[in-house]
């Protein structure tokens, strides 16, 4: 049921941080600085992927790829969806894109951490082939606990 309006890009300029860090601020409870956005999207800016609709800001996610151990992990660090355009797919296409392009770069495997109460959100990682890793207690600054869900991008070799 994806919305055949919106229009899915990658991050382009510093022009478009401020739309991205209100889009994230409204939708996530975790704060973070502008310095937390420019040290992901500066290393990282052909792993931010946006949703627009017109020339709006209606969805984005803001990942890694680093050197994990022995192996190359993909993260992803921020996802948003306005509240107004979830159920129409924006986030499932968004993480998509950008496993598809932690993969295309040779990612072993792709992580990220949610609440364990949002349900919305495990339900489209596990959707997406995640799997939940590990609890992490006290996680957020709220207080909440997270679970960090983890996709396989490539079978393991012993």
């Amino acid at each position: 049921m994806a919305d055949t309006s919106i229009q899915y890009v990658g991050y382009e300029n510093e022009q478009q941080l401020p739309s991205i860090i209100n889009m994230i601020e409204n939708e996530l409870s975790e704060p973070y600085t502008v310095y937390t956005y420019r040290y992901f999207i500066h290393n990282w800016p052909k792993l931010c992927f946006l949703a627009m609709d017109g020339n709006k800001i209606v969805g984005v996610i803001i990942c890694k790829l680093d050197q994990h151990k022995d192996r190359l992990r993909g993260y992803i660090a921020m996802l948003a969806v306005a509240r107004d355009y979830r159920k129409k797919a924006i986030g499932s296409t968004l993480v998509e894109m950008a496993v598809l392009a932690m993969t295309e770069q040779d990612a072993d495997e792709v992580v990220l951490e949610t609440e364990y109460t949002n349900q919305g959100a495990l339900a489209l990682y596990q959707r997406l082939g995640f799997i939940k890793d590990k609890r992490l207690y006290r996680y957020y600054l709220n207080g909440v606990d997270a679970f960090r869900l983890k996709l396989f991008c490539k079978t393991m070799v012993s």
